[in-house]
């Protein structure tokens, strides 16, 4: 496996194409906005003008683009991956996206003697700069064990989740997690503050202790400063929390500290603030 299409180079598909490249992988990439790419293409990948160009000859493509629509369009389009990439390519969704789809994609891909898999990541900007992404993934095992080594070029916690849809459930999970979390790094904050505590000292206190987070040793920082740069937009959080919404009440599941959590951000993007970093949410509690 050496050809390889990229699809998506924005925040985080930059540094994992870089990555691949580093790795001694041949890229041909695509995006929808080909200035972003430039940094890319300077460092010798190749430039395709769409998806289906992209995917066309290569051993595997891989895609990270915005939402569940980019997704449909980017393999079901008619300059889609699926209507070019090669028998026995292997296509890899890093999008978070709906499981469903991740299932349609992995059905899709069998029927045309395709090997698909889903494989979020998480570890925002930082991780995909650095390559300890954690990437989930779902489909077949061997499938998984083929594309081992870009997972590696790109990420440290590698795990094969189950079948087709499993990285993206896991993924949700993620997300819910997060969701709670950097909620109560921002009431730490402001509670803090509020108490007429050193901030800085506070974080430092409690982020050794059982409080202790990514969310707190990385965002919270950054609370402090009002750095709202994104790492991981409002705007995609706020897409990934509603898919898992969705899964939870088919499931049946009550989740009602996510759902407030999704109404805080709903919120701040109403005030033109999708585009910043969740770390935002602290602006939340300066309404």
């Amino acid at each position: 496996m050496k050809e390889i299409g990229f699809i998506g180079i924005g925040v985080m598909g930059l540094s994992m194409a870089r990555n691949l490249m580093k790795a001694g992988f041949s890229l041909t990439v695509y995006n929808r906005t080909k200035a972003k790419a430039e940094p890319i293409l300077q460092k010798g990948a190749k430039w395709a003008d769409s998806p289906a160009a992209c995917a066309q000859g290569m051993d595997a493509v891989i895609t990270i683009v915005g939402y569940p629509k980019d997704v449909q369009e980017v393999y079901f389009g008619p300059q889609g991956v699926l209507s070019s990439a090669k028998p026995g390519a292997y296509l890899i969704d890093m999008t978070t996206t709906s499981p469903k789809l991740s299932e349609e994609i992995y059905q899709a891909a069998k029927a045309k003697g395709l090997h698909a898999l889903d494989a979020p990541v998480s570890g925002g900007d930082t991780g995909a700069k650095n390559g300890t992404l954690a990437i989930m993934v779902g489909g077949e095992q061997a499938d998984f064990d083929a594309c081992l080594p870009l997972f590696e070029a790109m990420g440290k916690n590698i795990c094969y989740e189950g079948s087709a849809g499993a990285g993206q459930r896991t993924k949700m999970a993620n997300q819910i997690a997060i969701a709670g979390t950097v909620a109560g790094v921002s009431e730490a904050v402001a509670y803090a503050k509020a108490q007429g505590l050193d901030l800085q000292k506070m974080l430092d206190t409690i982020g050794s202790g059982a409080a202790g987070s990514w969310q707190m040793s990385n965002n919270g920082p950054k609370m402090l400063s009002g750095d709202f740069a994104p790492g991981f937009f409002i705007k995609h959080f706020i897409k990934d929390l509603k898919i898992a919404e969705e899964g939870a009440q088919q499931g049946g599941v009550c989740l009602p500290v996510m759902e407030k959590v999704l109404q805080m951000y709903c919120s701040l993007e109403a005030d033109g603030m999708g585009d910043d970093g969740t770390q935002a949410l602290i602006a939340y509690y300066k309404k």
